[in-house]
């Protein structure tokens, strides 16, 4: 029997989440859920419309990409759960092929390789994920950088019943905190070099626009993981 996989995709006031949505809906993997969490939006909430029949709704006030995954999450019925934020999109074959992948090699939580898209959906560069790495060099590279995307990581869900979810208190790094918690607490977090994600480079995103401060917070996320992380990589002969 397959295992359910959730697509949690966050939504505030985004003009490209009918894309967003409809990759989700046209995944080659059979037993799929989305769940579409609404964090307050007060514009562009009219494109959900369409897809009501196939998407799992939630509302809440506004609180932040964490909050909203963390919602989303919470009432995600799958085994598997994987974050898709509503200006990107997947293709067909990511659940299936990283779910393939994650059973192969007997983990937890995994992520792959993007391409980046503009704001008008062409690829602006492929394959935009780091090369090939063991499970050593991205203890190194999470030393001072984040190396996952995101958008293209899938969690087995019960994992966070061990490392707990994300940290609410941080709007733009809780992504790299997760990830910390999740490497620190000894699991593999291996990198499938497929680009199975299109991720959206555009003006308007908080990555380009709030630049100076998630600086300012990725800073205080590494100083509070790097000691442990450094024991960890020399702990493993790194």
């Amino acid at each position: 029997m397959n295992p359910r996989v959730s697509i949690v995709i966050p939504f505030y006031n985004c003009p490209y989440v009918p894309q967003a949505i409809q990759s989700a809906l046209n995944q080659t993997y059979p037993d799929v859920e989305i769940v579409v969490v609404n964090d307050g939006s007060t514009r562009h909430a009219e494109l959900l419309q369409p897809y009501l029949p196939y998407i799992h709704v939630l509302g809440k006030s506004n609180g932040g990409t964490a909050s909203a995954l963390n919602h989303g999450i919470r009432h995600a019925s799958g085994d598997y759960v994987a974050w898709l934020s509503s200006d990107d999109y997947l293709y067909p074959d990511k659940i299936r092929y990283q779910l393939e992948f994650m059973q192969r090699e007997n983990v937890l939580v995994s992520h792959t390789n993007f391409h980046y898209i503009n704001e008008h959906s062409a690829v602006t560069r492929m394959h935009g994920g780091p090369e090939p790495m063991s499970d050593m060099d991205l203890l190194r590279r999470l030393v001072n950088g984040n190396p996952v995307n995101g958008c293209t990581v899938m969690i087995r869900k019960d994992l966070f019943s061990g490392v707990g979810l994300f940290d609410e208190l941080l709007p733009y790094t809780h992504d790299l905190d997760l990830w910390m918690r999740i490497v620190l607490n000894g699991h593999r977090f291996p990198y499938l070099n497929e680009p199975l994600t299109a991720y959206r480079w555009h003006g308007g995103m908080g990555s380009v626009r709030h630049a100076d401060v998630i600086g300012r917070e990725a800073s205080m996320v590494w100083s509070r993981y790097r000691e442990p992380l450094l024991q960890r990589i020399a702990t493993l002969g790194g």
